[in-house]
């Protein structure tokens, strides 16, 4: 009769665990609105307009792992390249947004627009 007791005991204070502990581990907490991993700041100059803001916009309002990836901003220019990508993981998304950066580098024949770098990822 107690070990009947002791088991039934057991087996609600376990399913009670359970049920408290559940909510946490399968919930994972949406990045949409977050700026992630911020390797260096990404400054846009004052009244310009183009795509990167988009971009990097588009970046902080994803909800899944995304990566911005940009030219250091060239004051005597004013010309930057940037990417922004979607992916799995965050390192898969930081990889295609470096490709995608350098590539759109290459397509333009920039050289004074610096290397690309992932500037933030999440």
């Amino acid at each position: 009769m107690r070990l009947q007791l002791f088991q039934k005991t057991t087996v609600s204070i376990f399913a009670g665990l359970l049920v408290l502990g559940a909510p946490g581990i399968g919930a994972a907490e949406s990045l949409a609105g977050r700026k992630g991993d911020s390797r260096y700041p990404v400054y846009f100059a004052p009244g310009s307009t183009g795509g990167c803001q988009k971009a990097y916009r588009a970046y902080v309002a994803t909800g899944s792992h995304s990566a911005y990836a940009s030219t250091p901003f060239n004051w005597a220019t004013e010309f930057m390249i940037c990417a922004r990508a979607n992916a799995t993981s965050q390192k898969a998304a930081e990889a295609q947004a470096l490709k995608s950066c350098q590539s759109a580098k290459k397509s333009y024949k920039v050289t004074t627009a610096g290397a690309c770098s992932i500037a933030a990822s999440k």
